[in-house]
């Protein structure tokens, strides 16, 4: 064990740019044609992509505008700490600073999520490579981490996709601590901070890791006679870690003041239960996936919360994984450790119900007792440390088999063995589904953004829009990136209390009662989207009159403008 810890590949920079060009290369493929129309389409769907649009470019305007307040945003004003309804993406804020406007801000979220294909795939094959595996086997495993068929149901959750710093944060500080190299050890812990600001979502995750690391960690050096560390590496370990502690706690304040302020946002036994799952969601596959997708459809319909619930690992990872345990190039307890990892992070993720026996006793245990956790609303989501373990040991497995093909049949052949499980694991998770005939091969999902009406960005604030439904506050947000005015609307994991409150109490708009509200709360301008009023309480908009309210009333185009302010 001691001579594998200072086992520390020679991995060149010619290597890595190749390892990054490929993982780019193979985004670009992967979600063909979303590249060909960046700033017109948006991946997956037009829900939360829309919203996350927004948050990107909100991050990169408060830098500037703001920076003391980058969470007091624009969305449902006049609360505060809007920002942190969500997990607030803070890590991409540098690519929010290129470009404005809603055009940019869909071009910058597309590329984001090309982007986070790729740093999973190359974080995955860095660490592969440190622990031990070949080129090709490491490549392998990059690909079963990236490609995991989990994420194509993921595709409108950038924050989730976003989970390349765990390996790659994990590979700096590894590498760094073998070769006793500061400089990496800080990068490391920079890497750690940087996948933290991205959300908790991941970041509660990798604290957490962390932490368990650090443990066995000094079980290790317990067990090696308590060797004294140089003196660099204990400084560069503690600026480090302490530059992730107090970014960790800096980042919970404004999350724990909405808790304060807002109960409603809190992450209660009955919403967790919502979203946890049977087992048999782990033989369920997103829609859009090529090779299981039609398969396991059976399975997907039968589940509550699909997009929550297709936790499909790939068939060709389970089995590289499974062969993986035995591939001595890998130390034995490392093995065993990443296969435990997988399967109680697997179990972790049925999450709990709330009767029968589907009460799940590890899970409650950890939402009861573990700081942080009950910050967690989807259990699911820990799948991400389920797939890493899984692809690691891929690796291995693929290892195993190039190196039992070559002694048998030479290197020629397992270049093509390689070759074809590479093929394989990326087609395992490749969304180019069947189109709606049945007849042909249709790309990953790519609907187009809705464009900002004409007009839209010339309206006084603070403003209300309406209707107020889910989809409707995802749009106003992508098209308030065009000067971010101040509106009671926005879109977030919860709805605030007094959001609802209001917009119950204007379903008569324009009514007296109505507009003596929305004055008092400071509201210049009410919009009515009339091309999507339809179904909703403000359909009848033509047919109420506005004499004698005080206020002006104008069309322009779709939009129904309404002047409180006369």
């Amino acid at each position: 064990m001691t001579t594998w810890w200072r086992r520390s590949p020679d991995i060149s920079g010619r290597e890595i740019a190749l390892a990054a060009l490929g993982a780019a290369l193979l985004l670009l493929a992967l979600f063909w044609p979303l590249p060909l129309h960046l700033g017109r389409d948006i991946p997956l769907d037009t829900g939360d992509p829309l919203s996350q649009t927004w948050q990107v470019a909100w991050d990169g305007h408060a830098l500037t505008a703001q920076p003391l307040h980058l969470f007091q945003a624009n969305q449902f004003w006049p609360l505060r700490n809007t920002l942190a309804f969500s997990d607030a993406l803070l890590g991409y804020a540098p690519a929010g600073l290129i470009g404005s406007g809603p055009h940019a801000a869909v071009v910058r979220y597309d590329l984001l999520f090309l982007f986070a294909g790729a740093l999973a795939l190359l974080g995955a094959f860095l660490l592969a490579r440190e622990l031990g595996a070949p080129r090709w086997a490491a490549a392998i495993g990059g690909a079963a981490f990236a490609c995991a068929p989990w994420r194509l149901e993921q595709g409108g959750h950038l924050h989730v996709l976003s989970s390349g710093g765990i390996p790659l944060a994990l590979f700096l500080l590894l590498r760094g601590y073998r070769r006793e190299h500061t400089g990496l050890i800080l990068a490391g812990w920079a890497v750690c901070a940087w996948q933290f600001s991205l959300g908790f979502t991941l970041g509660l995750q990798l604290g957490y890791l962390l932490v368990v690391l650090a443990l066995l960690a000094g079980v290790w050096w317990w067990r090696a006679g308590r060797p004294r560390p140089a003196r660099r590496l204990v400084v560069a370990t503690l600026v480090g870690g302490g530059l992730f502690a107090v970014l960790a706690v800096a980042l919970a304040r404004p999350y724990l003041q909405v808790l304060h302020d807002h109960p409603e946002a809190r992450r209660t036994a009955a919403l967790v239960a919502r979203y946890s799952g049977p087992p048999r969601m782990f033989l369920a596959a997103s829609h859009t996936d090529l090779v299981w997708g039609g398969a396991t459809a059976g399975v997907r319909h039968g589940l509550p919360v699909v997009p929550e619930e297709t936790l499909f690992p790939g068939l060709a990872i389970l089995a590289l994984a499974l062969a993986g345990l035995g591939w001595r190039g890998f130390p034995r307890p490392l093995r065993i450790g990443l296969g435990v990892a997988a399967l109680v992070l697997a179990i972790l993720s049925l999450g709990f119900q709330m009767h029968g026996v589907g009460r799940f006793l590890p899970y409650r245990l950890l939402y009861e007792v573990v700081p942080g956790w009950k910050g967690i609303r989807v259990p699911g989501r820990l799948h991400t440390l389920t797939t890493l373990a899984l692809a690691i040991l891929a690796a291995g497995g693929a290892a195993r088999a190039m190196a039992a093909t070559e002694a048998r049949r030479g290197r020629r052949a397992a270049g093509v063995l390689a070759a074809g499980l590479l093929a394989v694991v990326i087609l395992e998770g490749a969304g180019f589904g069947i189109d709606r005939g049945g007849a042909a091969l249709a790309g990953y999902p790519h609907p187009r953004a809705p464009a900002i009406p004409a007009g839209l960005a010339a309206v006084r604030a603070p403003l209300l829009q309406l209707p107020v439904r889910p989809d409707d506050n995802r749009r106003y947000l992508l098209w308030s990136t065009a000067g971010f005015p101040r509106m009671l609307n926005g879109r977030s994991s919860f709805e605030p209390r007094t959001f609802v409150r209001t917009t119950r109490a204007v379903e008569g708009f324009p009514d007296a009662a109505s507009v003596a509200l929305l004055r008092a709360e400071g509201v210049r301008t009410v919009v009515i989207h009339a091309d999507r009023a339809s179904g909703s309480a403000w359909a009848s908009w033509a047919a109420r009159p506005v004499a004698g309210l005080g206020l002006r009333r104008e069309r322009r185009g779709p939009l129904v403008i309404y002047h409180l302010d006369g």
